[in-house]
């Protein structure tokens, strides 16, 4: 088993950070391909970050919490794929 670390992606050209506003998912969830994990929020807009593989969580990295700012590419979550 493979195991895939999701980050914050790219959101645009001038968004650089955003929080974590709720996890989709908990540990030990199967999730397909495109399934929603968890609500980001940037500048006023709620992104959805989406898983990129079938797997299982295997771990939630980051916690929720409005006023913690993540930058794009921060780890936060790991997959079993």
């Amino acid at each position: 088993m493979e195991k895939i670390t999701v980050k914050i992606p790219q959101m645009g050209l001038t968004t650089e950070e955003v929080t974590l506003d709720e996890w989709l998912v908990s540990e030990g969830d199967s999730v397909s391909a495109g399934d929603v994990l968890a609500n980001l929020q940037a500048d006023k807009a709620i992104i959805e970050l989406e898983a990129p593989l079938a797997g299982t969580v295997a771990e939630l990295l980051v916690p929720v919490d409005d006023e913690e700012l993540l930058e794009i590419g921060t780890p936060v979550a790991i997959l079993d794929c």
